[in-house]
């Protein structure tokens, strides 16, 4: 029997699979076990299932099913645009591409292996000290070879949120917009037409879906070379048998998570902001990381002067608490934080990032209990350093 954590505040990370989301994948383990790309009856109830699944979550994304691309995470989703997007505009002559400092390590590592093996350009655009991308900076990275732009929309580390429909109208339209939406889903709008880009990212697991499951959102029109080649699934743009009860499970949570926006973006914000009151009040020194208000409202993060993050998460681990030190990706590496670091933090405070996200679980009684941990662990620690 696996204990579950007395207060988890890593959801962030990952969330808990919601049991009517299980409900919904469970038939898909045995009876609609078929291969979709099957022509007898056995494919036809899985291909059912996963058409079914895709027109519910380009309802949700107000785009056309087959502008829905099944994958198996964020990761591949950023992968599959960075890389199919690049490689279709470098045979038009357009081999630049944009970022930012403060995304996820799935597109600058991939944008920083186009650019050493493949002889793309790139160009990082600087964010402000909340971690935000302003119009002004993205005009003028951008030159006539520009082919493709990657922002993300919600930070996975200090939570901010790019105005992603600002920045795109200043783009001229041959540039692709490609957004990380990955720690939104389930939080904010994802309203493709309203963010105005071409490929957006999703990752179930991020609320309150199955692991292993993920999409990307290609806008009709979009040449995309696939990264990953095989078969012609999902019409050639990505190979491999469809993971149906994932699918159906990716296809229920975000249901629920739009069915239940409201309830849920209350709960998290009054949560939220009483987090952030019991930091501040409780422990001098400490520093709210990212915008004060627009940013996710599940996120809470701080950078706390004379503490190191990771042996703050121990002391917080053993009374019980999970937290993190920024992206799950990065916890446990004791180099400074590079979102921090673009953020205009010191080297030192750049390696005391605290990240608590938030859950549909957590009451107002584990955030108390979390306050005084995190207090009583700080000065522990301080007076032993």
């Amino acid at each position: 029997m696996i204990e579950p954590a007395a207060i988890y505040l890593d959801h962030s990370a990952t969330t808990p699979l919601d049991e009517r989301v299980l409900d919904a994948m469970m038939p898909y383990f045995s009876e609609g076990f078929g291969n979709a790309s099957s022509i007898h009856q056995a494919g036809r109830v899985a291909e059912r299932a996963i058409n079914h699944a895709r027109a519910s979550i380009a309802g949700i994304l107000n785009c056309k099913p087959s502008e829905i691309v099944f994958t198996s995470g964020g990761s591949e989703s950023n992968n599959l645009a960075i890389r199919g997007a690049a490689w279709s505009q470098k045979h038009k002559g357009r081999s630049h591409l944009v970022t930012s400092p403060v995304e996820h390590s799935a597109i600058t590592n991939t944008i920083k292996q186009l650019s050493e093996l493949q002889g793309f350009a790139h160009s990082i655009v600087p964010v402000d000290a909340h971690g935000m991308v302003s119009v002004e900076a993205l005009q003028d990275a951008i030159t006539p070879q520009t082919a493709l732009v990657s922002l993300v929309y919600a930070n996975n580390e200090v939570g901010s949120i790019n105005p992603i429909s600002s920045l795109r109208s200043v783009l001229p339209s041959p540039i692709v917009l490609h957004t990380d939406a990955v720690q939104a889903g389930g939080q904010l709008d994802l309203d493709v037409q309203k963010l105005g880009v071409d490929l957006l990212s999703l990752s179930a697991h991020k609320f309150y879906g199955p692991k292993g499951i993920g999409l990307l959102y290609v806008k009709e029109g979009i040449e995309l070379q696939p990264s990953q080649t095989g078969g012609s699934h999902e019409s050639g743009r990505r190979a491999g048998t469809h993971n149906t009860p994932a699918i159906i499970g990716m296809a229920k949570a975000l249901d629920l998570a739009y069915a239940e926006h409201e309830n849920r973006v209350n709960h998290l914000t009054r949560l939220r902001g009483q987090l952030i009151e019991g930091i501040c009040r409780t422990i001098p020194n400490a520093h709210l990381t990212g915008h004060p208000t627009t940013r996710l409202p599940s996120h809470v993060s701080f950078v706390i002067d004379g503490v190191e993050a990771n042996t703050l998460l121990i002391h917080l681990d053993l009374k019980g608490i999970c937290a993190s030190s920024g992206s799950a990706c990065k916890t446990g590496n004791p180099a400074p934080s590079a979102v921090l670091l673009a953020m205009g933090f010191s080297h030192e405070l750049a390696l005391s990032g605290l990240r608590l996200t938030l859950g549909l679980h957590n009451t107002p009684r584990e955030i108390e209990i979390a306050v005084q941990a995190i207090a009583t662990a700080v000065e522990r620690i301080r007076h032993l350093g």
